[in-house]
């Protein structure tokens, strides 16, 4: 955790080689277009450093070799490193000392601070050698949030005692690998060929390279300037993966020397240039003056900062504006014009290869209600992917759309068929690729971009055509049982992932995952009424695109009404058969290892496997409440004929509450909702923890290899809906309030539909309304059981209903 700073400001004092790489994460910088590790720019690399540097969907592939079998690896990849910048003391009447870093034993005082409204990374450092010769550092560092294309980095240099010479030696590194994970080490890592280096005039260098094989080019150009008068001629030097200025700044004990040194990136996936080599070079050139790129870089992050207002009190607050903070440097402005997903990691690290999962699910709630037009643009990429998703469930034989679990470049299936237990050594079979309700996630984004937005051109095009798809395979994938007189899906994985079959079965997959048949029923029914609702003309037009034949809908409505879910004891059933499974001696496992959070891997190193257990690696059957209000979840149920009332689902949540170990960051942020609803005084102990996952690096090194970007915005989104209990429906705000002791008192803006910036000041006594007199429309509002029209220009104070 944090040593210092305030609301605005995350800071870590002293230097700590173990901890440098979860700092390093935690101080990333981006624009949405690429993000670069927050690393000492002093080091290339070392076991205490890595500087990556990632644009959102450059991808490339790889063939390992993994127990003896060929295996394909498609991964976001590690840019070359435009940080590096070293320095070191020249005395006049002393030889040049050694290049100086953090990790120097002459470091005295260290500090890195992230300041967070304006974007910057702030690193302080005060070097001292045998002779009492003192040297100050102070760099100032951004990614610039309104040019995409654009970094710089601010060095100055003070000479305390002594006079001489700062020699600065500053470049780009193309020798870099994706090397910053430690399970994947021994796997292909070389995802860069054909460097070419060069210099364009004095000041600026380049250097430009290929991907293997998605044979994307990239291409960086650094320009470097000193304080005017001081330095003299950058001298160049240039070799085959690294192209570097060296500079020699005079000095006088109390005077400061300044380095600035200007970044531009491009590839070749950027339209409207020529190449990406000359875009580059023409980019940095044109460039102005860091306090002028500083200046419209700290207006951007201002006017963001307006669009994604979310304020909340006390410690808690200054944590989630730092999950804002590296939510809007992943899924910016600038990604509405980009093809890229939602990685699970953000643009901050390697772990799961940079690849797109079911994250969406928690990140795009947060990001309707502020910017739509990236959720829109998050939504075509996997329009884009839908032929790939159509062609995969035709290969399995169904019809419709079959997302892929992990998808990357061009949307086929990413998943990885081994995976590496560290505990143990052994690389063993993976099924999460079975995890087929990521076609539920993509479609319940769909339909809530739709009720947020009023974005009908979308949602009755491109965001209809997805929906129906997936209810399609659904349909398809649904088997009727004559003996239960039901329909089951079977063979599938569950959000849980824990168990991918069952106990000694050949056939990998469990049947009836409750979450994954209760959301493919809500999928169909929210595709009969959107086709119900199409105008005459974009129906016609989509029946035809999708040869959609007149009895779909029919059997349509009968899965969604005749689908099983399985119950036990009186609660839902994980999946069929899930009461048969043994209990697991959960005390005494934390006995013998503490953190039991991987229990999948504690167990395989011992002989033995979760599937023998009841007992989950993350929340799966609460999910429901987590997607849903109780009264939607209610009616989906209801409409199944399966009854579900308060008792029910309440001792639902209490059974698998003690039965789960919470593997994965959003379990903690999925507990939090639901037990927060269910008005549960333990709900917060599941908030802090889905709060301080990332930032005390709770689950054991992982933040290092990227931030968990949707726990981060899902926390976001656990403020903004899950204890206001807002809904966007039938054209109305909905709002049942439930906030936590500890999080009583939060402000939220937002911008829904046509209306923008709306404010709503919530407490745990009171709802405050804002509508801007701009507003051309009331808005409606439903408060529980009562229902209000609030003009523009108006604010309106609802006390809170009793229950």
């Amino acid at each position: 955790m944090p040593t210092g700073g305030n609301a605005w400001t995350w800071s870590y004092e002293g230097y700590d080689a173990g901890a440098e790489r979860l700092r390093e994460t935690l101080c990333a910088l981006g624009n949405g277009y690429f993000v670069t590790r927050g690393a000492a720019s002093e080091v290339l690399s070392g076991p205490a450093h890595y500087p990556g540097t990632y644009a959102a969907g450059c991808y490339n592939r790889l063939t390992s070799t993994v127990a003896g079998q060929p295996v394909e690896n498609e991964d976001m990849v590690n840019l070359p490193n435009w940080l590096p910048l070293r320095y070191r003391i020249c005395p006049a009447d002393a030889p040049p000392g050694p290049w100086l870093t953090p990790g120097h034993p002459q470091l005295t005082e260290h500090r890195q601070t992230l300041d967070l409204r304006h974007g910057t990374l702030i690193r302080w450092s005060v070097y001292e050698d045998g002779a009492g010769r003192r040297l100050r550092v102070e760099q100032r560092r951004l990614v610039h949030m309104g040019e995409p294309h654009l970094a710089a980095m601010r060095t100055s240099f003070t000479a305390d005692g002594w006079a001489g010479a700062v020699e600065v030696e500053s470049g780009i590194d193309g020798a870099v690998r994706n090397t910053g994970v430690e399970r994947y080490r021994g796997l292909a890592d070389q995802h860069l060929r054909g460097w070419e280096t060069g210099a364009e005039r004095t000041d600026t260098v380049w250097l430009s390279c290929r991907t293997t094989d998605s044979d994307i080019q990239i291409a960086l150009a650094a320009r470097i300037r000193a304080t005017p008068g001081r330095g003299g001629t950058p001298r160049t030097r240039i070799a085959v993966l690294r192209a570097f200025h060296t500079l020699s700044l005079p000095v006088t004990s109390g005077a400061t020397v300044v380095v600035d040194k200007t970044v531009a990136l491009y590839t070749s996936r950027d339209p409207a240039i020529e190449s990406p080599r000359h875009a580059a070079v023409d980019c940095v050139a044109r460039a102005p003056h860091f306090r002028q790129l500083m200046a419209s870089h700290r207006r951007a992050w201002e006017d963001l900062w307006r669009q994604a207002k979310l304020e909340v009190p006390g410690d808690a607050g200054r944590i989630l504006r730092l999950h804002l903070f590296h939510v809007l440097q992943t899924l910016s402005p600038h990604t509405a014009e980009l093809d890229v997903g939602v990685p699970a990691r953000g643009l901050h690290g390697e772990a799961y290869r940079g690849h797109v999962f079911w994250d969406e699910l928690f990140v795009l709630p947060f990001l309707n209600l502020h910017l739509p037009q990236v959720s829109r643009a998050l939504l075509d990429y996997r329009y884009r992917r839908l032929p790939a998703a159509c062609r995969a469930a035709q290969e399995a034989g169904r019809a419709g759309a079959m997302y892929p679990w992990q998808s990357a470049g061009d949307g086929r299936e990413e998943t990885q068929q081994l995976h590496l237990n560290p505990r143990s050594g052994r690389w063993l079979p993976d099924h999460s690729r079975l995890q087929h309700h990521v076609g539920s996630a993509i479609a319940y984004n769909v339909w809530q971009y739709g009720q947020a937005s009023g974005d009908t051109e979308f949602l009755h095009t491109k965001g209809a055509e997805m929906l129906l798809q997936v209810a399609r395979f659904w349909a398809a994938a649904a088997a009727w049982d004559t003996d239960l007189g039901r329909y089951r899906i079977r063979g599938v994985v569950g959000p849980d992932e824990y168990h991918d079959g069952y106990p000694g079965a050949a056939e990998p997959g469990v049947d009836d995952n409750a979450y994954t048949n209760v959301t493919a029923a809500w999928v169909l029914l929210r595709a009969l009424e959107l086709s119900r609702s199409l105008p005459e003309a974009h129906q016609r037009q989509l029946y035809e695109r999708i040869q959609l034949t007149p009895d779909e809908p029919e059997r349509w409505e009968d899965v969604a009404r005749l689908l099983h879910v399985p119950f036990h004891q009186g609660v839902i059933s994980q999946f069929a058969g899930y009461a048969d499974l043994a209990e697991l001696d959960w005390e005494g496992y934390r006995q013998r290892y503490g953190d039991i959070r991987r229990l999948d891997r504690i167990l395989e190193a011992e002989g033995d496997t979760v599937n023998h257990y009841q007992a989950s690696k993350q929340a799966d059957v609460l999910m429901l409440g987590y997607l849903f209000s109780p009264s939607e979840l209610a009616s989906v149920f209801g409409h199944l004929g399966y009854p579900l009332d308060d008792d029910t689902w309440h001792a639902t949540v209490d059974y698998y509450l003690h039965r789960t170990s919470h593997g994965s960051t959003l379990s903690a942020l999925v507990h939090a909702w639901v037990l927060a609803r269910v008005q549960r005084p333990d709900a917060w102990t599941y908030c802090e923890e889905a709060l301080t996952g990332d930032v005390a690096d709770l689950h054991g090194g992982s933040t290092a290899e990227g931030i968990h970007l949707g726990a981060m915005a899902g926390s976001l989104d656990l403020v903004q809906r899950g204890l206001t209990g807002l809904e966007t429906r039938d054209r109305a705000l909905w709002l049942d309030p439930a906030p936590l002791p500890e999080l009583s008192k939060f402000n939220v803006r937002i911008r829904y539909r046509r209306h923008w910036d709306i404010d709503l000041r919530i407490s745990a006594e009171q709802v405050r309304i804002a509508v801007p007199e701009s507003e051309q429309a009331a808005v409606r509002v439903r408060l529980r059981e009562r229902s209000f029209s609030i003009a523009p220009g108006t604010t309106r104070r609802l006390d809170m209903p009793d229950g």
